[in-house]
């Protein structure tokens, strides 16, 4: 009888894993390094390592074991291979069955951002719900898009990469990925600081984030303090993740969409401004979708693989 399934969020520093029940409790929880040199060779021998590790320090059976989730930072398609992960170093891995061999359970893949999603949906902002928009504002954009349960990967395993929506023709520099104007570069903790600093050098009108470091933590703060200038700037913020979720919803129809990383540590305020150009943009039948904040945090990769074997 299979009694319990391993959840593994392969980063770029650490390699999150997790130890549920089919259930879905959490059991366990550790990380490892994550050991990029050689082309990253050593990252999934690492993960088969930590797992036969952790079944002989739980005195679990081999027979107990259901399989293992993987989220990697990369497009991963349906059969669990992945291209290339520019973070891990590697080229083409076949996740799946790699991994399946090293440890003699069956293995999914995902990409990491997706993952977490289906995370999200199974046990964070998302619970009770079936069809969800995620993204994740940090460094960068990420996002997933699940619809009846089920991630979305797309044909090149790509589905849900929402920050690198065209937003913006007067953007000139290149975004990561190469493009130009991008959502990732106006809604990112790097984004909003952009949009700060061009707000602030065109116009000399008084703010508390001249006399300050511009973070978009900064940002925020000052928008909770009433800083005309900071409103300005979670406005234009808004504007832009609004009409782009907006597009989104209009392909995918989610019942509710969630917003997490980093800068949704500003909290509900940041919903606030979001909702507006969204409704407003939404095609009618998407306009009443629900919002709401992740609160999984570091989890919810763990989560969402796990929730991909059970």
């Amino acid at each position: 009888m299979k009694k319990y399934c391993f959840g593994i969020d392969v980063g770029g520093t650490t390699v999150k894993c997790g130890l549920f029940d089919v259930s879905g409790e959490l059991l366990d929880k550790w990380e490892i390094p994550t050991r990029t040199e050689d082309n990253g060779v050593h990252i999934l021998p690492d993960v088969a390592e930590t797992i036969m590790a952790k079944i002989a320090e739980k005195g679990l059976e081999r027979e107990e074991i259901a399989g293992v989730g993987v989220g990697v930072p990369g497009p991963v398609n349906e059969a669990g291979e992945v291209p290339c992960a520019v973070n891990l170093h590697w080229g083409y891995v076949d996740i799946a069955g790699d991994l399946g061999r090293l440890t003699g359970f069956p293995v999914r893949a995902g990409n990491d951002a997706n993952v977490a999603a289906l995370g999200e949906l199974w046990k964070g902002g998302g619970a009770g719900h079936h069809s969800m928009i995620m993204v994740t504002l940090g460094t960068g954009v990420g996002g997933g898009i699940i619809i009846n349960d089920r991630i979305v990967a797309g044909a090149h395993g790509a589905a849900g990469e929402i920050g690198h929506a065209h937003v913006e023709d007067a953007i000139t520099e290149p975004c990561n990925c190469g493009n130009c104007g991008c959502l990732e570069q106006v809604a990112s903790a790097t984004g909003i600081v952009r949009l700060a600093r061009e707000l602030l050098a065109s116009t000399n009108a008084p703010s508390a984030l001249r006399d300050t470091e511009v973070t978009a933590k900064a940002v925020w703060d000052a928008v909770k303090e009433g800083d005309a200038l900071a409103i300005q700037v979670a406005e234009r913020f808004g504007t832009y993740l609004g009409k782009a979720l907006a597009v989104f919803a209009a392909v995918s129809d989610p019942e509710i969409i969630v917003i997490g990383g980093g800068v949704s540590k500003a909290g509900e305020i940041l919903l606030d401004y979001v909702t507006g150009p969204y409704r407003k943009y939404a095609f009618s039948m998407c306009r009443q979708t629900e919002f709401a904040l992740a609160t999984l945090g570091n989890d919810a990769g763990i989560c969402g693989a796990a929730k991909m074997v059970l």
